[in-house]
C-alpha cells in the first residue's frame, strides 16, 4: 500500500533529527514506499471550498545538516492526500484549533492523524478529568481563593497553565510560598484561561514516565528525569531520558484509557504517569518515539504506520 502522505509541521528543516518524532514518522513512512509533502499550519487555508495548503515535496535522509530535499513549492488540496498528519507543536490556542476545524473537513476521506475533532475536544489535561481514580488530585480554575483552599488542603502542589506544553510555566508551590498571589495575578494578567494545579508528587524527582501508545495499545515507555534543581522533566528543558518498563499499575492506566483513544481516533499518544498517577494524555503532538527506538529498540513508527495501514484497509476502497 504506497500512500501520499502530508506532513502538517513545524519547519522540517528546524527539526534535530535524532529527536524528533514527524521526523522519524517521515522516515519511516518513505521505507514503506510512501510518497511526503511538507507544509506549515500557517500555509492551511479554506478556499472556496478546498482545504488547500502550500508546501513542498520533499525527501529525508538520517543526515545532519543534510536531513531534507524539497521540491518546488506548490499549492496542493488535501483531497488528494490519502494521510495528513497533524503534527505542529503546541501551544493549542485558536490558531491551533481553527486547523483542527479545517482538517476535519478533508477526514476522513483523507485519513487525519490524529481524528482532528478528538484532538481539539480532548486537550492533554483535561481528558485525563474523565479518569479521576488514576490522576493526582486537581484544580482547574482562575479563583485564587480555591487555589489558596487546595494548597491547604494538599500543601505543596504544581501550578502551571492549562493550555501550556514543553514545561513551560510549570511552578512547584510550596506551603509557606509567599509568591502564590502574585503569581495567580500574573497568570490571569497574561491569559483568560483558567489555571491548573495538581498535587505535587515528590517521586518525579526520579522521573516522569513517558508512555507510548498505538492505536491504544501502550508499545513502551522512557523515563524522563529532571535536571538537578528542577520541578520539570520534560526534555525541552533539560530532563534526561532513561530506558524504563512498565508496572503492573501503569499497565491498568493503559487499559482503561485505551479503548477510549482506540474509539476517538487517537492513532499516537503520550501519557505522562508520575509514581503511579497519571498527570497527562499527549495528543496534539506527543514526542518519545525516537528516545523509545534507542533505549529498547522497539520502531513505534513502524508500529504507528501499520495501525493507519489497517485502518485505512478497513474502510476499503473509494
Amino acid at each position: 500500500m504506497s500512500l501520499y502522505v502530508a506532513l502538517q509541521m513545524d519547519p522540517i528543516e528546524d527539526v534535530s533529527i535524532n529527536g524528533d518524532s514527524t521526523f522519524r514518522l517521515g522516515l519511516e513512512a518513505e521505507v514503506r514506499g510512501h510518497r511526503l509533502f511538507q507544509y506549515t499550519a500557517d500555509r492551511l487555508s479554506y478556499s472556496e471550498g478546498r482545504i488547500m495548503a502550500r508546501g513542498r515535496h520533499i525527501t529525508l535522509r538520517r543526515e545532519l545538516g543534510n536531513h531534507v530535499t524539497f521540491g518546488d513549492w506548490v499549492d496542493v488540496d488535501l483531497a488528494e492526500f490519502d494521510v495528513v498528519w497533524l503534527r505542529q507543536d503546541p501551544p493549542f490556542d485558536m490558531g491551533y484549533i481553527t486547523t483542527t476545524h479545517l482538517l476535519e473537513r478533508v477526514h476522513p476521506d483523507t485519513y487525519v492523524v490524529n481524528d482532528p475533532f478528538w484532538v481539539r475536544n480532548c486537550p492533554e489535561k483535561l481528558l485525563v478529568l474523565d479518569f479521576p481514580d488514576l490522576t493526582p488530585p486537581t484544580l482547574i480554575t482562575r479563583d485564587l481563593e480555591q487555589i489558596r483552599a487546595f494548597r491547604e488542603r494538599h500543601g505543596d502542589f504544581i501550578l502551571k497553565p492549562l493550555y501550556g506544553n514543553g514545561g513551560v510555566g510549570i511552578f512547584h508551590m510550596r506551603p509557606d510560598d509567599p509568591n502564590l498571589s502574585s503569581l495567580v495575578e500574573t497568570f490571569l494578567a497574561n491569559s483568560r484561561e483558567p489555571i491548573i494545579a495538581q498535587k505535587y508528587l515528590p517521586a518525579v524527582v526520579k522521573g516522569d514516565k513517558r508512555i507510548i501508545l498505538v492505536d491504544g495499545e501502550p508499545v513502551g515507555a522512557i523515563n524522563r528525569v529532571p535536571a538537578a534543581g528542577e520541578a520539570r522533566s520534560n526534555m525541552h528543558v533539560g530532563g534526561r531520558p532513561e530506558k524504563i518498563g512498565l508496572t503492573e499499575r501503569e499497565h491498568e492506566i493503559c487499559t482503561r484509557i485505551g479503548r477510549v483513544l482506540r474509539e476517538k481516533g487517537l492513532i499516537f499518544t503520550g501519557i505522562d504517569v508520575i509514581d503511579g498517577w497519571l498527570t497527562e494524555i499527549n495528543v496534539t503532538s506527543p514526542t518519545g518515539i525516537q528516545e523509545l527506538e534507542r533505549f529498547d529498540g522497539i520502531n513505534a513508527a513502524a508500529l504507528i504506520w501499520e495501525a493507519i495501514e489497517r485502518r485505512l484497509g478497513e474502510k476499503g476502497p473509494e
